[in-house]
C-alpha cells in the first residue's frame, strides 16, 4: 500500500493528537492516585504515549518536509 506524503502528514498529525490526549490524561490522573505502585504506572503510561506522540510528530514533520521537497526531488 503507498501512501503520498500529504496523507501521511494528516495521519501522522492525527495520530499524534489523539496520542498526546492519552498522555494528557495519564499526566492528569497523578493527582488523585495515592498508592505510589499505581502511581508509577500511571507515569510509565502517560509517558509511554508521549513517546509515541513524539514518534508520530517527527514522522509528521518528515512527511511534510518529503511533501515541500525539502528532503530531495519531488518526483
Amino acid at each position: 500500500m503507498k501512501f503520498s506524503a500529504g496523507v501521511t502528514m494528516w495521519m501522522c498529525g492525527v495520530f499524534a493528537l489523539v496520542c498526546l490526549g492519552f498522555a494528557l490524561s495519564g499526566f492528569s490522573a497523578l493527582g488523585g492516585l495515592v498508592d505510589e505502585a499505581e502511581r508509577d504506572l500511571s507515569r510509565g503510561y502517560a509517558w509511554f504515549w508521549m513517546f509515541l506522540f513524539a514518534v508520530a510528530f517527527v514522522f509528521g514533520v518528515l512527511s511534510w518536509l518529503i511533501k515541500k521537497g525539502k528532503l530531495g526531488p519531488i518526483e
